[in-house]
């Protein structure tokens, strides 16, 4: 899945546990008549991916949706979902399709236009 916005929070990198660590930012999304302000999370190796953003940069995040069960000492069953983000680039005219890395960018080739070379006649039916 993805979503284009602008970063708003960039959180700073939590560890969680001796093997476990998270870095949570949060994006408004403008796609419909009220912002929606959309929280995400980066895991392990992927909580550097945020380093190359700054809070107001436009961005595209390619992420997963994921839930988990939970059981608590009651015995009462809960649900969670998580939005893991295990991609992003920056969007917007200053940055096309700049990568993560930020050290290639691509800007769209138009096609070549079609120019014929032989005199045989244009048969299409439009």
């Amino acid at each position: 899945m993805e979503i284009t916005g602008k970063l708003k929070v960039k959180g700073t990198v939590q560890q969680v546990s001796e093997k476990f660590k998270k870095r949570d930012f949060v994006i408004t999304d403008n796609s419909s008549q009220y912002p929606q302000y959309i929280q995400f999370e980066l895991t392990q190796d992927k909580c550097p991916l945020l380093d190359n953003f700054n809070e107001g940069d436009e961005v595209k995040v390619l992420f997963n949706l994921r839930g988990r069960e939970w059981t608590n000492k009651e015995g009462q069953v809960k649900y969670f979902n998580s939005l893991q983000a295990w991609k992003m680039e920056k969007t917007g005219s200053a940055n096309f399709n700049q990568n993560t890395s930020g050290n290639e960018s691509f800007a769209e080739v138009p096609p070549p236009a079609f120019t014929s070379t032989s005199n045989e006649p244009d048969d299409l039916p439009f």
